[in-house]
């Protein structure tokens, strides 16, 4: 038996995992495994009680736009955990739609301008040609680590002020084409437009178990944790 037990929250895991997020959750539980954690998942969808106190991860995935619709009529029942859960310093991880999902706002499946979470300060809009972006992405992370992955999404995203981006952009387009950034970064939320994300930037994954280790067991020496190597891939 693992020696730590982490439990993640997989936010309308139903909903917003058109593109592969599995794979996000698929990979927190193989790097956990390598780090002597075992890694329990939840979906926790429309109508399920949520409390920030009974999960160590989130992940939120991407989707249709339906699907994310339905998924914001919801999120007013969860908001306040949601919020206790983020400026706790937990580990969260927004793909895609869920990245648009937490901002201030963006545009629905009919072109209307909604609001979002309001969890975070980022808003997403129409990009000025309104033509989707699909593109390998490269993203040179404030750590000096190449991430790489492939964005398809079809709005632009500019940062709130208390948001940094997860990196600067060196092929690809990012959050828009304005200012060569990609994702963004509040507290221990990690967002970008890097679909399955973790599957091919494993120090990601390392880094959300790590930061939920030291949160649940603030006395362990998570040392051969924090020393283990995880080859880029």
């Amino acid at each position: 038996m693992a020696t730590y037990q982490l439990q993640l929250a997989h936010l309308y895991g139903n909903l917003l995992n058109t593109y592969g997020d599995l794979g996000n959750i698929m990979a927190l539980k193989y790097y956990g495994s390598l780090l002597d954690i075992d890694v329990a998942s939840r979906v926790v969808s429309v109508e399920d009680d949520f409390k920030a106190a009974d999960y160590d991860l989130m992940v939120i995935g991407a989707g249709q736009k339906f699907e994310q619709s339905i998924a914001l009529e919801d999120i007013p029942s969860k908001h306040d955990e949601l919020a206790k859960y983020i400026e706790n310093n937990r580990p969260l991880l927004a793909v895609g739609e869920g990245y648009q999902l937490l901002g201030q706002s963006y545009i629905d499946q009919h072109g209307n301008k909604v609001a979002g979470a309001g969890l975070l300060s980022h808003r997403s809009e129409l990009p000025a040609d309104q033509e989707p972006i699909q593109d390998d992405l490269v993203v040179k992370t404030k750590w000096g680590l190449n991430y790489h992955g492939h964005e398809n999404h079809d709005l632009v995203t500019y940062l709130g002020k208390d948001e940094q981006p997860l990196g600067k952009v060196i092929e690809g387009v990012g959050n828009n084409q304005d200012d060569d950034t990609e994702g963004a970064i509040y507290k221990n939320v990690f967002c970008t437009n890097m679909h399955t994300v973790l599957d091919r930037n494993g120090d990601l994954a390392k880094r959300m178990l790590i930061t939920a280790l030291a949160n649940k067991y603030p006395d362990a020496d998570l040392t051969p944790q924090r020393e283990f190597k995880i080859e880029p891939t």
